[in-house]
């Protein structure tokens, strides 16, 4: 006769598989990415964000980048990925990067600027940090857009 496995034995299987999972996602990725997997920082929608984008890669991930502006610089950022571990990364330090920072300073960020802040990825998940970084670049070009529709509304008000 076979025993069978009781509840606590499956919640210690459970348990010793999600260890094993962690620590080799931890060696595949390194301290620093694992670390901000595990706590993503600037995670979550901005409400009536100055800037605003989504895009989706050819994989299939998606990613929002959030931009609130105090005059020329970022106030907040945030994103929202729906994706692969890495894309939260990458998310996560763009908005990061992405603070106090003008327009111009935005430009300056890109995918290899954030590879090389998070301190790589597997090369096959090096695709995200281009997708953040387009994804960033789009929410400024957004929030530009609008200034520039505000500026024009203001004007045409002003000669009337």
């Amino acid at each position: 006769m076979s025993q069978r496995p009781t509840p606590s034995d499956l919640h210690d299987f459970i348990a010793e598989l999600k260890k094993e999972i962690l620590e080799e996602t931890k060696r595949a990725y390194g301290e620093k990415v694992f670390h901000r997997w595990m706590n993503p920082l600037y995670e979550g929608a901005l409400p009536s964000p100055d800037g605003y984008e989504c895009r989706r890669n050819s994989c299939g991930d998606s990613m929002e980048l959030f931009l609130k502006f105090d005059g020329e610089r970022v106030s907040q950022a945030s994103f929202r990925t729906a994706g692969c571990g890495a894309g939260a990364v990458c998310g996560s330090y763009a908005a990061e990067m992405a603070l106090h920072r003008s327009p111009e300073e935005i430009l300056q960020i890109t995918d290899q600027s954030i590879l090389e802040r998070l301190g790589g990825l597997p090369r096959e998940e090096e695709p995200v940090a281009t997708l953040a970084a387009e994804t960033l670049h789009a929410a400024l070009r957004n929030f530009i857009r609008k200034q520039k529709e505000r500026d024009e509304k203001k004007s045409k008000r002003g000669h009337s």
